[in-house]
Formats: structure tokens, C-alpha cells, sequence
């Protein structure tokens, strides 16, 4: 075999790979990430149970990771030459399924600061629980775009089942929260009442955006 033989196919390949870029498997760059909200929020259970200072540690090691794939995947998004998908969608996965991580993160950095410097009651668990519920059905219903889709449906009702559960957990929270006399107690507590609530909110749009992923691949 020449080498011209040799080059030919190579030096067609570059070209044709200059004018039709490979598209990234954004399936699975999705996948990897709602992996790591699952993590986080496993740890965030773990934490809620124990109140260990190393628990706490991972969180912050967990939000780091989530961080770089945030960052890896909108760039990868924004230089695409196409997507399999809408961008807003991707765009909205990745940003959403990043900022329940952070909210994992801002959780125990706030029960572990001097201002409020709390432990987890029986709510904060229950919460963080639901919460983790819901990010194993997302972790599900995000690594079957790639292969089957159409299953993703159960994995955001499981999501959306979690979600209610953990706003009904909140109501029942604060009703008792309310019957306490100490009002700097009360509004501490309310604090990282509200942090959960807000990665359930979260969790509600990643869940959102898995269903019109789901519905327009299907």
C-alpha cells in the first residue's frame, strides 16, 4: 500500500470531520451529571443523619466535581456544531441539575456556620431524603435518553412523586416549627427549611425538562 493510499482516507476524514464536526454524545455528558446530583444528595441524606464533619467535607469535594461538569458541558454545548436535542433544553438541564448540587452544598455550609449552627431535626432529614429520592429517578430518567427514552416517563413521576412528598414534608415542618416560643430558633430553622425547599424547586424544573426531552424524542 502507497503512501498516498494510506493518506487518502485520513486526509478525507479530516476534512470531513472540518465540515461536519462530531456532535457530543450530550446523552451521556447529561447522564454523568445527574450522577453526580444523586451523590450529592446521598451525601446530603448522610450528612442530615450524622452531622459529620467529614460528610461535610465530601459535599464541598461534591459540589467542586459538579462545578467542572457544569462548565465542561456548556462548553461543549456552546461549541457544538449541532445537538440531537433543542439547546435550551441542554442548557437547561445542565444549569438546573448544577444548582441542585450547589443547593446540597449551601445546606451544610449554613448548618455548619457560626450564624446558625444547627443540627438536623426530623423534617431536615425526611426533606433531604425526598430530595434524594428525587435525584435517583432524575440519575434514571437522564441516563436512558440515550437508549430508551420512552422510559423516562416512570423516572419523572417517581421525580415528581419525590418532589410533592418533600413540599408536603415542608407544610408539616413548619406547623410545628411555628408552635415554638424562640423566635431565633424559628427563624434559623425556617432557614435551611426554605435551602431544601429550594432544591426541591430545582429538582421540579430538571424534572420539567426530562419530560419535553422525553417528548420530543419520542
Amino acid at each position: 500500500m502507497t503512501s498516498a493510499q494510506i493518506a487518502g482516507p485520513s486526509l478525507t476524514r479530516r476534512i470531513l470531520h472540518r465540515v461536519f464536526p462530531r456532535v457530543p454524545n450530550f446523552f451521556a455528558l447529561l447522564a454523568e451529571q445527574s450522577a453526580q446530583v444523586e451523590i450529592a444528595a446521598g451525601l446530603l441524606v448522610e450528612y442530615m443523619g450524622s452531622g459529620s464533619s467529614d460528610v461535610s467535607r465530601r459535599v464541598v469535594d461534591s459540589e467542586h466535581e459538579g462545578d467542572r461538569l457544569k462548565v465542561r458541558n456548556l462548553t461543549l454545548l456552546n461549541e457544538a456544531f449541532s445537538t440531537p436535542i433543542d439547546r435550551e433544553d441542554l442548557h437547561r438541564a445542565i444549569i438546573n441539575l448544577d444548582e441542585i448540587i450547589n443547593s446540597c452544598n449551601t445546606i451544610v455550609a449554613e448548618m455548619d456556620s457560626d450564624v446558625l449552627a444547627l443540627k438536623a431535626d426530623k423534617y431536615c432529614l425526611e426533606m433531604a431524603v425526598c430530595l434524594k429520592d428525587g435525584s435517583e429517578a432524575l440519575a434514571a430518567g437522564y441516563g436512558r435518553l440515550g437508549s430508551e427514552p420512552t422510559l423516562g416517563r416512570l423516572d419523572a413521576e417517581k421525580a415528581d412523586k419525590a418532589g410533592r412528598n418533600l413540599t408536603r414534608t415542608h407544610r408539616r415542618a413548619l406547623a410545628e416549627l411555628f408552635n415554638d416560643n424562640d423566635f431565633h430558633h424559628i427563624f434559623r430553622r425556617k432557614e435551611i427549611y426554605s435551602q431544601l425547599v429550594r432544591a426541591g424547586d430545582r429538582l421540579n424544573v430538571c424534572n420539567s425538562t426530562l419530560l419535553d426531552i422525553v417528548v420530543k424524542l419520542c
